[in-house]
């Protein structure tokens, strides 16, 4: 088996597969999709919403908003809190989610969440955590796709990533995921 990286960059990544089946490629698009850790804002506490928007509403755009993830330093028991307070009239972005941790910030400042009108509110706290893709799609750090070549042994992927991490990231953690999935298994066999 074989990967060369054909391009990369900080918002993209193509790669060849060689020297493997349909089955094992999905399983790497599945685990890039799937498995790989990320932060999200998982639980939100508002405060104050003034707005025409219903508080569910705001907790799911802001929910979706990607979360950078640094690769070392983090677990799953790690909480990172953000902050956001508005006053319209104003379109709010999700720039204005101020992290109380510098390593863990909006991976996109660009992202309005909402509209405010004169004189309305919206104030907030959100909790990040980390989580996998198989929780909720708001954790899947990008885009993964793969098409088969003529000779059905080479794979060509695609890797976009959402923000969270680079292109190379995702894909280095992919296999990390995929490592610690046979390890599992390994420890399961061993007991039979």
């Amino acid at each position: 088996m074989k990967i060369e990286i054909t391009d990369i960059n900080d918002k993209t990544a193509t790669f060849r597969l060689s020297g493997a089946d349909a089955q094992f490629a999905n399983a790497i698009r599945r685990a890039a999709m799937g498995s790989v850790k990320t932060f999200a804002i998982n639980k939100i506490t508002l405060y104050e919403n003034t707005s025409a928007m219903f508080d569910e509403y705001i907790s799911h755009r802001i929910g979706l908003v990607p979360i950078s993830t640094p690769i070392k330093g983090y677990s799953e028991k790690d909480e990172v809190m953000f902050t956001l307070d508005a006053t319209g009239p104003k379109t709010v972005y999700s720039k204005e989610l101020e992290s109380s941790d510098a390593s863990v910030k909006v991976a996109n400042e660009n992202i309005p969440i909402m509209k405010l009108g004169e004189e309305q509110r919206l104030r907030l706290d959100g909790k990040a955590v980390m989580g996998q893709g198989l929780e909720h799609s708001k954790y899947q750090p990008g885009l993964i796709s793969y098409e088969a070549n003529e000779d059905h042994t080479s794979f060509d992927f695609y890797v976009e990533t959402f923000g969270q991490m680079t292109p190379r990231e995702i894909i280095n953690k992919t296999f990390d995921a995929i490592q610690e999935e046979i390890e599992d298994i390994r420890k399961v066999a061993k007991k039979l």
